[in-house]
């Protein structure tokens, strides 16, 4: 099965640099070096006299990398499903993304209420044009709700 990915060649050598790869993904250096640091990543081997070079598996891990975390995925969390992709523990990796989307449908559910709550707000200030009292916006972020 072909991904589509494509290598750009590297002067001297087969696979791409730390930079091609960073520039590739659209991520820092120093990030691949910190998933590196932290075990995401493995650092490939220096050639004697050469530059580290990044196959395409690389490529593909740190573009995993970088969709787990669009869906919110902490780095954590995205450990343990890079030691879930062998295509096993499908059921475990369901019960990660199953407690990811509760979790994204609760802040959901209270972004809502936040827009409700700016909303009546907005509307309170928008009435009081004119008037010479107190905002009710402020006035309401200046209550203590026992927060």
């Amino acid at each position: 099965m072909s991904t589509g990915l494509t290598i750009p060649a590297a002067p001297g050598g087969n696979g791409m640099t730390v930079g091609m790869l960073a520039k590739a993904v659209g991520i820092g250096v120093e990030t691949i070096r910190y998933y590196q640091r932290i075990g995401l990543m493995s650092t490939p081997q220096r050639g004697y006299g050469s530059v580290r070079r990044y196959t395409s598996a690389s490529l593909q891990r740190l573009r995993f990398i970088k969709r787990a975390q669009q869906l919110g995925f902490t780095l954590e969390e995205i450990a343990h499903l890079l030691q879930l992709e062998d295509g096993t523990n499908c059921n475990e990796a369901r019960e990660l993304a199953v407690h990811k989307l509760v979790a994204v449908e609760q802040k959901l559910a209270d972004l809502h209420a936040m827009r409700d709550v700016l909303t009546t707000l907005v509307a309170a200030c928008k009435n009081r044009r004119g008037v010479k009292q107190s905002c009710p916006l402020i006035e309401s972020l200046a209550k203590d709700n026992g927060a």
